[in-house]
């Protein structure tokens, strides 16, 4: 009989070398209880959906979780659907500086870019 082997599922997200760097500080300057950082998509804004990242301090059953080098990176478990195949970036400049998204389910984003829909 031959053995199998399992393929290592992609994550729903990749993280760019910046996201990475970004996380990495992030967590380097996380509250004593973080365990790691979360991306959710609340409903919000004009088009219905935004980007949402903030420290998490407990894992929660349904999450994704990805192992980058500087700590551990959560997907909302309700938000994968919405995040399936995403870039996710972290972008500076002379004005600002913030975490960018390529999602290819995202159907449409409001004006101000805060939100989108899918």
């Amino acid at each position: 009989m031959a053995e199998s082997t399992l393929r290592k599922r992609p994550a729903a997200v990749e993280l760019t070398q910046r996201a990475e760097a970004r996380v990495a500080d992030l967590m380097a300057r996380a509250p004593a209880d973080a365990i790691g950082v979360k991306l959710s998509t609340p409903r919000r804004g004009c088009s219905g959906l935004a980007y949402s990242v903030d420290y998490v301090t407990e894992e929660a059953p349904f999450d994704e979780k990805i192992e980058t080098p500087g700590g551990v990176f959560y997907i909302d478990g309700s938000s994968v659907l919405y995040l399936v195949g995403s870039t996710m970036d972290w972008v500076e400049d002379d004005f600002t500086a913030g975490f960018v998204f390529a999602n290819p389910n995202a159907k449409g984003a409001c004006g101000c870019g805060e939100s989108f829909m899918v």
